[in-house]
């Protein structure tokens, strides 16, 4: 038996008194469909699953799974070319005043399907540094919570110039992207934030680093600097997003970058369609 409350966002949107709404009080995952086949699919929806277990939020694989292949029947022949996107918002219920949740709620999930975006230039994306620094609570880290204030004020900042800008802490250290994991290149080293400083731990992210590992490249977890992308020892730096795929970054904040195509023959998301 469904354990949660199922709705389709094009016949109506959560209840006014949906927890999600009043308090972001959920979780969301954003899936790059082919058809009726997802990139990295069954990641997405362990990462839904451990998260939301993580806020108290009880959801199966098996269920979410079940979502998904109903809504690749409703949506798949809606979309031509390359792609869709499905998006799955998963939040506690409905019900209550205040931010303590009742006990015993069933969680409200939001389906709902949109056109892939256009995809970003081969050649290299031009970025820069945002204004807004992120802070990342380490309860949370990791997790696509509905908690993007910090990425929706810092998403205001890209112009129509710009594909990307990049968040740093409040100490400086770069982050990620306002919807982005950072790769860098240095000294043939792959280089990446840990995930307990991150605010969205990417799917396409960790797979990525388990390919790079098992092709014997070294690759390290450490706080990354504006002097790490900006040195002459850096070797690229490239944005990671499992619907737009692997982008490189020709230029940020003014500053051209070394643009290596290499990564983009090891890393093909489509590869990981299931």
């Amino acid at each position: 038996m469904a354990v949660c409350r199922l709705f389709w966002a094009e016949e109506g949107g959560l209840p006014a008194d949906d927890r999600g709404l009043a308090y972001g009080d959920g979780l969301f995952e954003t899936i790059r469909m082919v058809g009726q086949k997802g990139v990295l699919l069954s990641r997405h929806l362990e990462r839904m699953v451990r998260d939301a277990g993580r806020l108290g939020i009880n959801v199966s694989h098996r269920e979410l799974a079940t979502v998904c292949v109903q809504a690749s029947q409703r949506f798949s022949e809606r979309f031509t070319g390359e792609g869709w996107i499905l998006k799955l918002t998963l939040t506690r219920g409905a019900g209550g005043r205040g931010y303590r949740p009742q006990s015993g709620m069933v969680p409200n999930l939001l389906v709902s399907a949109s056109p892939l975006p256009p995809a970003p230039d081969a050649s290299g994306v031009v970025v820069d540094f945002s204004r807004v620094p992120l802070t990342v609570n380490p309860l949370l880290a990791g997790i696509k919570s509905l908690n993007r204030l910090e990425q929706v004020m810092a998403a205001a900042e890209i112009g129509q110039s710009l594909f990307e800008v990049i968040m740093s802490d409040s100490e400086g250290t770069l982050v990620e992207g306002t919807r982005t994991n950072l790769l860098l290149r240095k000294n043939d080293i792959w280089v990446t934030p840990p995930v307990a400083c991150l605010a969205v731990a990417g799917v396409l992210r960790q797979w990525l680093l388990e390919r790079l590992r098992q092709r014997g490249e070294a690759v390290t977890e450490r706080s990354l600097t504006v002097e790490d992308v900006l040195g002459p020892e850096c070797q690229g730096l490239f944005l990671l997003n499992s619907v737009l795929g692997v982008v490189p970054v020709r230029t940020i904040a003014g500053h051209d970058l070394p643009v290596d195509s290499g990564l983009a023959t090891i890393c093909n998301p489509l590869e990981t369609l299931e």
